[in-house]
């Protein structure tokens, strides 16, 4: 089995614009949590917002992004998306955005018209995913993908159910397509049931206790809101739900390129990156129409 390298507490909020008030799990400045091809999870944990808005939506107004994927992970609430390349539209309660920066991309997200005026409770995990350095200026794009797309694995034993979002579990391809070899499993599993996921030897492997309490492998313990990174080798992992919990599990074959990054921008070299900054001044990135 993969050993557990360290259970991570949740760190302090901050708010990312006025709309999300995230945790930021990890990033890629965190050089050794075995995280590529992973670099960045903001999860925004269960909050409630009052409603009553008409205009002036919650949210982060238009930005750049270039040289890696980022992907939006809706429990609760709404969010709405626009982009320079047209894309764009509304992710609820269970939908995933999978939003590949490439090249460039200007976009922007905000609660949803009807979320503002209603409110609710908002729950979000958003996620960086690199890009392969033959990839890096691949074309920009965007995958809207509804929760009745999403394939569903039920687990042994009345163990729980997956959520394929990306990659395979049990022969079940997900909906996502990728540029790299990556596992994304939307977990939910029974009060006092176990269950032995398939991560191959090659992948590093990331695990987010959204809620509930977590044994792995028989050791170590894992509570709501921490994360569990693990060292390299070996394969599987085994995990028993001391109560009804909800995860979810990264895996994913490390890159092993290096990672210049400066805000909204990923890439290889430091020279690519000043390129970037200088191709969002000259407006090569497009606009939000």
């Amino acid at each position: 089995m993969k050993k557990v390298a360290k259970v991570h507490y949740a760190p302090a909020k901050h708010w990312v614009g006025n709309g999300f008030h995230v945790q930021s799990m990890f990033s890629y400045q965190d050089k050794d949590k075995n995280l590529d091809p992973f670099l960045l999870m903001d999860y925004n944990p269960p909050r409630h917002f009052d409603g009553g808005r008409k205009s002036d939506f919650r949210g982060v107004g238009e930005h750049p992004h270039r040289g890696f994927e980022t992907v939006t992970i809706a429990y609760q609430g709404e969010v709405q998306h626009a982009d320079s390349t047209g894309g764009g539209g509304i992710i609820g309660t269970g939908d995933v955005q999978w939003m590949t920066a490439g090249a460039g991309i200007m976009h922007e997200e905000f609660h949803s018209e009807k979320f503002s005026r209603e409110g609710g409770m908002f729950e979000m995990v958003q996620l960086w995913v690199n890009l392969p350095e033959k990839h890096k200026m691949t074309p920009a794009k965007y995958q809207a993908i509804k929760s009745a797309n999403i394939p569903v694995v039920e687990l042994a034993d009345n163990a729980g159910f997956a959520r394929i979002i990306a990659g395979e579990l049990n022969d079940v391809t997900g909906s996502a397509t990728t540029f790299s070899p990556i596992n994304m499993w939307d977990i939910k599993m029974n009060a006092a049931k176990a269950y032995t996921y398939a991560v191959p030897e090659s992948h590093n492997l990331i695990i987010l206790v959204l809620d509930g309490t977590i044994q792995i492998n028989g050791e170590d313990i894992a509570r709501r809101g921490e994360l569990v990174t693990f060292e390299k080798g070996e394969e599987n992992v085994h995990i028993e739900a001391n109560n009804d919990v909800k995860l979810l599990i990264l895996t994913g074959e490390p890159l092993n390129e290096p990672i210049a990054g400066y805000g909204p921008f990923v890439m290889n070299t430091n020279d690519e990156i000043v390129q970037a900054m200088y191709d969002v001044q000259s407006g090569k990135f497009g606009k939000i129409n």
